[in-house]
């Protein structure tokens, strides 16, 4: 198996995610090759949480062009994390 710190990159923070964390849902950009049950195992062995439920997207490259150069950025995979009712919220996530 993977190391779970090369699955879970870093997470995703914005006012949407904020308000998802109330309900004990948090975003990770995940590596792209991984699956869903590499994605529960990662975060249950990094925070020492319980995952309910895992959801993943596909964020497609897009178009991008600085003066006359153009190109596109990266694509990337966001995983969408429900931990289960009875777990701790992340501490990773209390400032927030």
């Amino acid at each position: 198996m993977k190391d779970p710190r090369d699955i879970i990159k870093r997470p995703v923070i914005t006012e949407r995610t904020a308000n998802m964390m109330n309900d004990l849902k948090y975003v990770f950009e995940v590596d792209i090759r991984s699956n869903k049950v590499e994605i529960k195992k990662a975060i249950e062995a990094i925070f020492n949480v319980k995952v309910s439920n895992v959801n993943t997207l596909r964020v497609p490259a897009k178009p991008k062009r600085y003066g006359r150069h153009s190109g596109y950025t990266s694509e990337w995979k966001k995983a969408f994390v429900t931990l289960s009712k009875d777990s701790k919220p992340l501490e990773f996530f209390e400032t927030v």
